[in-house]
């Protein structure tokens, strides 16, 4: 089934839903040592691999981060080719001095905000989809 593409369409459907935990960025060079069922996403680059684990995953491997997160998902099925939606919820989260990370996936993205800011960011989303109606 194919994703939306309207951009009100998925500002209103967009349902941020908190992930329970806590996430961290780390890099590594190789992923070797890694089991797949703990990451959460991966990406290489010409450094090395950008790896997110639960936090307690990397404190057991003692894997080297500064960055604590919150993981929140907007539940709605957004097309990776849609215009607008990542802009829309970063501008809101940028008006309200929150910060984001962002994963698009295939079926949703995934926003990873500063583990303090995890109500305030879901309370602006919630807004800006409000707004939409």
């Amino acid at each position: 089934m194919p994703g939306e593409t309207n951009l009100a369409q998925l500002l209103r459907t967009m349902k941020p839903e908190l992930q329970p935990g806590r996430y961290v960025f780390c890099t590594v060079a190789s992923l070797e040592n890694l089991a797949l069922p703990d990451i959460i996403c991966f990406f290489r680059e010409q450094e090395g691999f950008t790896v997110i684990l639960p936090q307690a995953t990397a404190d057991r491997l003692q894997l080297a981060y500064s960055f604590v997160a919150t993981w929140i998902t907007l539940t709605v099925h957004s097309a990776l080719e849609a215009v607008g939606l990542t802009a829309a919820f970063a501008q809101a989260l940028g008006r309200a001095d929150v910060s984001c990370n962002v994963v698009a996936a295939y079926y949703h993205d995934h926003i990873f905000v500063a583990a303090p800011d995890a109500e305030k960011a879901m309370r602006v989303l919630q807004e800006l989809a409000e707004s939409a109606q």
